[in-house]
């Protein structure tokens, strides 16, 4: 993250001795990106973080990936998805993958194993409910509408704590997930173009002492037993001689964070804006983006829809989780929907969609967007749930307008 935070006790110079109330050392732990040159934080734990008495390989649930092929637009209701009696991460349905990302989506209603994976970060959005997310730096509390970044490597346990189950989708990168780069200061704060800033940001304010032994904790990391290329990932569980929440205070740069879609501050225009405008983070070789309810194109011309485009460079998948989403009118699209749309095809707005949106100065809708500059996948999950109709409906006549 591009700003520093301190939170619980730390002593006043890195590196130096800070002792528990028995007098004995707290085991420092740096935790940091890019090999000592890039974000960190200090950790300053009760026992020592290196402190596992057991190990073992673990079998995760299977995730097959298949070409899409033929290639077409695909459709795919998560919501049919839906089941009682998962977690917010053994229970992920994937749904897309290639290797830069895998996105999937979990509708959960109880806590998941403490998990840390070292292949990336992970960019968590909540489509309903709330999600506690807990890990050595502190408790993160999610609501609707709320992207968490999750740092690779950091052991966490995303526990839902609503009425309702937490319908999550998940990016999982294959690296590290970050604000646009252009919207940065070379020291990495924010600058005034950007669409969100600091006070958009959340992140834990309060240490997490949990006590404990013989504590296990799913790993994913990098293998050369997943490919024979050595670029695929294994898993291991491993048993810690105490519990990993026992960190008294930590400062730093790195750390779990939280920002609300809803405080997205979108950038129009007088003619219809193409979609880096709605960037809100980038990972190694994709992109997320964010659509928002805003005022829309004023020229006295604008047709305020996409027009008909062909990225020829990335497939695009949006994640429709709220309001209407215009250029997608009779297509079937509706809460809960994903639409992906590989490159090799050219897509746009439905049939009548830009005679309809002539005039219109608002958009009321509600969606995120990851374009990735690879090809995706299909995982098993999006066969259950695809609507097979969807490629064809450009074909379909517009609807006539409504009569008077």
């Amino acid at each position: 993250m591009p700003y520093y935070r301190s939170v619980g006790e730390v002593p006043r110079k890195r590196h130096t001795q800070f002792r528990q109330p028995d007098g004995t050392l707290y085991a420092e732990e740096l935790m940091g990106r890019g090999g000592f040159s890039a974000d960190s934080s200090l950790l300053y734990h009760r026992h020592a973080p290196t402190a596992i008495v057991a190990a073992e390989a673990y079998d995760p649930p299977a995730v097959t990936r298949v070409p899409n092929l033929p290639l077409k637009p695909r459709h795919l209701r998560t919501h049919q998805l839906d089941h009682t009696g998962a977690d917010p991460i053994l229970g992920r349905r994937y749904l897309l993958a290639n290797d830069d990302v895998r996105i999937a989506y979990v509708s959960a209603d109880r806590p998941s194993p403490l998990f840390r994976d070292a292949t990336g970060d992970h960019c968590l959005y909540l489509e309903s409910g709330a999600l506690r997310v807990e890990s050595p730096f502190g408790a993160l509390d999610a609501v609707a509408g709320d992207y968490v970044i999750i740092p690779t490597s950091t052991i966490h346990r995303l526990v839902p704590t609503g009425d309702e189950p937490a319908r999550l989708l998940a990016i999982e990168a294959a690296g590290h997930v970050g604000p646009p780069k252009r919207y940065l200061s070379v020291r990495g704060q924010f600058l005034e173009h950007s669409p969100y800033c600091e006070r958009d940001v959340r992140g834990p304010d309060a240490p997490l002492l949990v006590d404990g032994a013989d504590v296990e904790v799913l790993v994913r990391h990098r293998s050369r037993a997943g490919r024979p290329d050595g670029s695929g990932t294994a898993w291991t569980r491993h048993t810690y001689a105490h519990h990993p929440f026992d960190v008294v205070g930590w400062d730093g740069h790195l750390y779990p964070w939280a920002f609300s879609i809803h405080d997205f501050e979108p950038i129009t225009g007088r003619i219809h804006q193409p979609p880096p405008v709605h960037q809100t983070f980038q990972g190694p070789n994709f992109v997320i983006c964010s659509f928002v309810p805003r005022k829309v194109d004023y020229h006295p011309d604008a047709i305020p829809v996409p027009y008909n485009h062909h990225n020829v460079d990335s497939d695009e998948m949006l994640f429709y989780t709220g309001g209407n989403y215009e250029a997608r009118r009779g297509s079937g699209i509706g809460q809960g929907s994903i639409s992906l749309h590989p490159s090799g095809f050219t897509h746009g707005p439905q049939p009548g969609a830009a005679e309809r949106s002539i005039g219109v100065d608002f958009f009321d809708e509600l969606a995120v967007m990851v374009d990735t500059f690879r090809p995706l996948d299909l995982c098993a999950a999006a066969d259950e749930c695809e609507d097979p109709a969807y490629a064809w409906t450009w074909a379909r006549p517009a609807a006539p307008p409504p009569a008077g």
